[in-house]
């Protein structure tokens, strides 16, 4: 069972150590699906909107790209000072996507890129984001397409499951590919309140420099897949390494790699 108070705090804690090396990894992959996402949620020119787990700031700076009046929010003090610098004229507050620190009707529009899966209770997370919205506002938040389709997962956790020990010693949470299942992002959005829900996907590409960069960036510029690296044998974490770099090399095309990651957008209308 997901034990919530204890992966919450390893969530915290990870997010507050990493805001840079994620924006270096990540940065280039996950703002791909930022207008997709924003058009979804209805995000225009006058929208009150509010990014929930806003990260490094990428999709309340292209709202306010959009002349929409937006609100950053993110559990890690770190990654609000990361974004704080790197958008200076955004708004970005600390705070709880689990429990939002805004009345009812507070806004127009509700996004998430990605955020939804790293939160101990993820189904409150969309209740408060209904909450939050104005009747008639719309909500869309991001996830990853299943390992099948994410090749990058699909490389990190074939190469685990071969050479590593997958029961490890991490706090429990919600399955990491709950919402990448169309059904259930479906059921679960009508569960918070919201109706007339939609999942789409979004196609995107990784490019990474070398067929070495994977293992460092999931090592070092994630959390939950970076626990369950961290706690492999030694002699195991390299079988890992020297995997992942092997397949990495199929998807080479002349300098660099590229790796098939769509995202799965969903959203929905609060009635």
């Amino acid at each position: 069972m997901p034990d919530s108070p204890s992966f919450h705090e390893f969530e915290h804690g990870g997010w507050n150590s990493i805001p840079e090396p994620y924006h270096r990894a990540f940065g280039e992959l996950t703002t791909q699906s930022i207008e997709p996402l924003l058009d979804a949620a209805g995000v225009d020119a006058g929208t009150k909107v509010i990014d929930i787990a806003s990260g490094p700031g990428y999709v309340a700076a292209a709202a306010a790209q959009r002349c929409a009046a937006v609100v950053g929010l993110d559990f890690s003090a770190a990654m609000v000072a990361a974004a704080r610098k790197r958008h200076p004229g955004v708004e970005f507050r600390e705070g709880d996507a689990e429990q939002l620190p805004f009345g009812e009707r507070s806004f127009d529009g509700a996004v998430m890129n990605f955020g939804i899966l790293h939160l101990a209770r993820p189904d409150q997370a969309l209740a408060e984001a209904c909450r939050v919205l104005s009747p008639g506002g719309r909500f869309a938040f991001t996830v990853w397409a299943k390992p099948e389709e994410s090749i990058g997962f699909q490389i990190v956790l074939g190469a685990i499951a071969k050479h590593g020990d997958q029961n490890v010693s991490l706090p429990q949470g919600p399955p990491f590919f709950r919402f990448s299942e169309p059904e259930e992002s479906i059921r679960s959005l009508i569960a918070a309140g919201f109706s007339c829900p939609t999942v789409v996907k979004v196609q995107q590409l990784w490019r990474l420099p070398t067929p070495e960069s994977l293992f460092d960036f999931m090592l070092r510029s994630t959390v939950r897949t970076a626990g369950l690296l961290r706690e492999q044998k030694p002699e195991a974490l390299e079988k890992i390494r020297y995997a992942m770099r092997a397949e990495s090399k199929r998807y080479q095309k002349g300098n660099a790699v590229e790796l098939p990651m769509p995202g799965i957008l969903a959203s929905a209308v609060k009635p």
